[in-house]
């Protein structure tokens, strides 16, 4: 099972400096995936969330590139409706050739209403604009001599049960962001269950999860996979790759936009999880 970590491009304490040693932390510890989010418009409703400064996936992952020789770079998750579908399959296919093969593309339909309109996008319409969008880059891609040959990997975000349909129908992986064990449990069953009633292969399971590292076990019903202690997390890891989790990308993100000023905090867990990947423990299945 392959490891990654979203990493902030966003946020008060986030500048180029501070994005080239995650990447360099990331890499250098031997994670096998560096991801950043998307947003297009600084609306309130996203600065509330994600505040400026807010680094354009494409762009940031295009500079990662040249700075990392091995770590593959991937969007968790880029908002599918905001851009047209040639503008992203193109983009796409050029960072996949400037990477040497690196990228993994996770699309969502995105949730911010005044962003939404900020850019003349019918909200209501997001997950029908993604069924649409999804289809017309990979058809653009068959489009070899234009858009190269490189295969890249679609992770389709959604933790509705309209995000595991459109994962099956639409996607190589579905990738749900940060929920219970016990949902993902479950959310996994449903996704079989989906991919057998179209008669289509179950995608691969790609979860983004909490990187929240505490000194005391966490407990009760609502604890996120990845919360707790490194026995926890441990043993969330064991249980995904039991569950068939592909890959699992740790999130050290809060929701605290403060957070991106101490980016040591995170970079330490990251090496705590880092020291005990290849140690054989003994974990307690959590709630």
């Amino acid at each position: 099972m392959k490891i990654g970590v979203n990493v902030p491009n966003f946020g008060p304490g986030t500048d180029p400096g501070i994005l080239r040693s995650w990447a360099q932390t990331v890499e250098g510890l031997g994670f096998d995936l560096l991801m950043v989010s998307d947003h297009v418009a600084g609306t309130p409703d996203v600065a509330e969330r994600y505040p400026a400064p807010f680094y354009d996936p494409f762009t940031t992952l295009s500079w990662l590139a040249g700075l990392t020789t091995r770590v593959r770079l991937g969007t968790t998750v880029l908002i599918a409706p905001y851009r047209h579908p040639l503008l992203t399959a193109r983009m796409a296919a050029n960072l996949q050739e400037l990477s040497g093969g690196r990228l993994v593309l996770g699309v969502g339909v995105g949730w911010a209403r005044q962003e939404f309109a900020a850019l003349g996008v019918a909200f209501e319409q997001r997950g029908r604009l993604t069924d649409t969008v999804l289809r017309d880059i990979r058809e653009a891609w068959k489009d070899t001599a234009s858009y190269g040959d490189g295969k890249i990997p679609v992770w389709v975000g959604g933790n509705s049960d309209a995000g595991l349909r459109r994962a099956v129908r639409l996607g190589d992986a579905w990738h749900p962001l940060r929920n219970t064990m016990p949902w993902l449990r479950d959310a996994a069953a449903r996704l079989r269950e989906y991919a057998d009633e179209q008669r289509l292969p179950t995608p691969a399971l790609a979860p983004r999860i909490a990187l929240s590292l505490t000194s005391a076990p966490v407990s009760g019903e609502q604890r996120l996979a990845g919360e707790g202690t490194i026995d926890q997390i441990m043993d969330d890891l064991d249980q995904l790759r039991l569950l068939g989790a592909e890959t699992v990308v740790l999130d050290p993100y809060d929701g605290d936009p403060r957070q991106t000023c101490h980016p040591q905090r995170g970079w330490q867990a990251l090496a705590t999880v880092a020291a005990h990947l290849d140690q054989p423990h003994t974990g307690t299945e959590q709630p």
